[in-house]
C-alpha cells in the first residue's frame, strides 16, 4: 500500500538554519545483544537541556534512565543500582567526541554481605527495618535497605568528589500507598507534575541534594533514583515490519501520517532508574561546532555510559568480588542510532567504544540507513536510503549536541511547549539571536516526541524542500512530568500503575 504525503508548514527561519536537518533520537530500551543480558547496566535514554536555577543561573540538566521495563510491583525486593558498575555522564568536545569531563556515579552493595540493611531477620527491604509501618522519612527505621552512592567529577584524569562526607541516599522504590504513602494521592496513584521543588513529594526532594564545591561555589544538584520511564512510542508496532496502526488508526490520513493520537504506547506504566546531574555553565568547557542546527555554534556534546571490572570471582559461600580496570558496556547518546540504525554485526562493539571511533566505524549506519530501505518496502515510498548526509551531520559522532548560548528551554507544561520541537513551532534564540529548535535536535527535553521527529527525517530528508510529518500515533507520556529538577516523573507505584484496568486495582 503506498501512502499520500502530508505535509506541515513551519516557521521558516527555523527551516532555514535546520537545513539540511540533523535527524532521530529515541529510545534504546534494547540495542544490543550483549547488554540485553545485563539490564541494571542497560541504559535507555539520556536528556540535555538548558534551564535556569531560581537565583536566576543557567545551568545544564542531564538526566539518564537505566534498566528499561522495571515493573513497579517487582517485590519483595524492588530494583536498586548495581554496585560493582560505574554509570557515567560524559560532557564533549562535540565536534569529535573526545571526552572533555566525566561524572561518576557509584552505589552501594545491595546483598545482604555489605549492604546498608538494619534487619535482615525480615523478608521486607521496606515497611520493617527496626519497625513496621510506613516510610515517613527516606532513610528511617521503616525503611530497611537504604542504597547511598557517591559522584565524583573527573578532568584529565584528576577525579575529585563532589559530595564530600555527605552521604546521598538512593530514593526508596514506589511500593505503594501503605509503605510509601508520600508518593502516591489517596487512591494510590504517583502524583507528579512538580513545578518547583518545594511540590516535590518529600521523598524526592529529600533526595535530591545540591553540592557545593570548593572549586564551583555555585555547586550542582543531583538526584538518583526510581522514575516513571518517560519515553512514548508504539515499539511492537514499529518492530512488527511497521504494522499500519503506528499510521492510522481512526481510518483517515487528513490529520497526518501517525498524527491520529490514541496510539499504543509500549512504555505505559513502567518505570526506570535515573542518575542525573544539574551542572552551573560556568562549570563545563565550550567549544564551537558546525553542524545542521546552525552554520556556527557554542556549546557541548553528551552522552552516558555504563561500565563493569574486567573480572568477577563468583563464591559458593560469600559475595561475589570484582577486580580490574572497568570495561565499558553500554553507552548511549542518541538512542536511536544504535537500536535502529547499527546493523547486529556492529551493536556490541558501538557498545565498547568511545564516540571518538564513530567517524571511521559506524558513519556508514548513519549513512545509509537501513531503516530507509523497511519502509519503502513496507509501503511502497521512495525515502532515500544513501548518502544521507543529513543523518551523518547529528550522528557522528554520537553525542547529544546541546547549545549552551540559549535561555531556558520550556519544558512540558510551560506555555509554547511543543512535542515537535521546531516542527511544531517551539524554537528558541541562541546567543546570536537566531532561531533554532527549544527540543530536539538541540539537546534533548523529557517529552521531545523523538519518534515523529526522527521518522519525519527520514521520510524528508536529505533536501527537506517537502516537510512529511509521521508519527507512530503514541502522542504523551502516560504520567506528567516535573517542571524542576528531577524532569522525570514520579514512579508508577507497585499496587497502581497505568497498565491497571477497573477501579481500585490493587486494595
Amino acid at each position: 500500500m503506498k501512502y499520500s504525503k502530508t505535509s506541515q508548514t513551519f516557521i521558516l527561519g527555523a527551516l532555514a538554519c535546520l537545513t539540511p536537518l540533523s535527524s532521530v533520537q529515541a529510545s534504546s530500551h534494547s540495542d544490543a545483544p550483549l547488554i540485553k543480558l545485563d539490564p541494571q547496566a542497560n541504559l535507555t535514554d539520556v536528556y540535555a537541556f538548558i534551564r535556569q536555577r531560581p537565583t536566576g543561573e543557567r545551568a545544564l540538566v542531564v538526566e539518564v534512565l537505566v534498566r528499561p521495563f522495571s515493573e513497579p510491583g517487582d517485590g519483595v525486593m524492588y530494583e536498586a543500582f548495581s554496585s560493582d558498575a560505574l554509570y557515567s555522564i560524559h560532557i564533549t568536545d562535540p565536534n569529535t567526541g573526545a571526552e572533555a569531563q566525566r561524572y561518576d556515579f557509584q552505589f552501594s552493595p545491595v546483598g545482604v554481605t555489605g549492604g546498608n540493611y538494619k534487619n535482615t531477620d525480615t523478608i521486607l527491604r521496606y515497611g520493617r527495618g527496626t519497625e513496621i509501618g510506613p516510610i515517613v522519612n527516606v532513610g528511617d527505621a521503616r525503611q530497611n535497605f537504604v542504597q547511598t552512592y557517591n559522584v565524583s567529577r573527573v578532568v584529565t584524569n584528576t577525579r575529585t568528589s563532589l559530595n564530600g562526607t555527605t552521604q546521598l541516599m538512593v530514593a526508596p522504590p514506589n511500593v505503594g500507598i501503605k509503605t510509601t504513602p508520600s508518593y502516591n494521592d489517596a487512591n494510590g496513584r504517583a502524583v507528579s507534575g512538580a513545578a518547583t521543588r518545594p511540590a516535590l513529594d518529600l521523598y524526592t526532594r529529600q533526595t535530591t541534594y545540591d553540592l557545593p564545591t570548593a572549586t564551583v561555589p555555585t555547586g550542582y544538584t543531583v538526584f538518583c533514583g526510581p522514575r516513571d520511564d518517560g519515553f512514548y512510542a508504539d515499539t511492537p508496532g514499529i518492530f512488527d515490519l511497521l504494522q499500519s496502526r503506528i499510521l492510522d488508526n481512526n481510518g483517515t490520513f487528513a490529520d497526518g501520517l501517525g498524527q491520529d493520537g490514541n496510539g499504543v504506547d509500549d512504555f505505559k506504566g513502567y518505570n526506570v532508574l535515573h542518575y542525573g546531574i544539574v551542572i552551573p555553565l560556568t562549570a563545563l568547557p565550550s567549544f564551537t561546532y558546525t553542524g545542521a542546527l546552525q552554520p556556527e555554534s557554542t556549546g557541548v556534546g553528551v552522552y552516558a555510559s555504563v561500565s563493569r571490572p574486567r573480572t568477577t570471582l563468583r563464591s559458593s559461600t560469600g559475595a561475589d568480588v570484582s577486580s580490574g580496570p572497568f570495561v565499558q558496556v553500554n553507552r548511549l547518546g542518541n538512542p536511536l542510532f544504535n537500536e535502529v540504525l547499527v546493523a547486529l554485526a556492529g551493536k556490541d562493539q558501538y557498545n565498547r567504544t568511545s564516540p571518538t571511533v564513530d567517524a571511521t566505524t559506524f558513519a556508514t549506519y548513519a549513512e545509509n540507513p537501513e531503516v530507509a530501505v523497511l519502509i519503502n518496502a513496507v509501503f511502497g515510498t521512495s525515502f532515500q536510503t544513501t548518502g544521507r548526509a543529513d543523518l551523518r551531520a547529528v550522528f557522528i559522532p554520537d553525542v547529544i549536541r546541546v547549545n549552551t548560548t540559549t535561555a531556558a528551554v520550556r519544558v512540558p507544561g510551560e506555555a509554547g511547549f511543543n512535542r515537535l520541537s521546531f516542527i511544531g513551532g517551539d524554537t528558541i534564540a541562541n546567543g546570536a539571536g537566531t532561531q533554532i529548535p527549544s527540543g530536539w535536535p538541540n539537546g534533548r527535553r523529557v517529552g521531545d516526541d523523538v519518534v515523529d521527529i526522527a521518522l519525519t527525517a527520514v521520510a524528508s530528508g536529505p533536501t527537506f524542500s517537502t516537510i512529511t510529518v509521521v508519527g507512530d500515533n503514541a502522542a504523551a507520556n502516560d504520567q506528567v512530568f516535573n517542571r524542576t529538577f528531577p524532569y522525570l516523573a514520579t514512579p508508577h507505584a507497585g499496587p497502581r500503575s497505568s497498565k491497571d484496568s477497573g477501579p481500585n486495582v490493587g486494595f
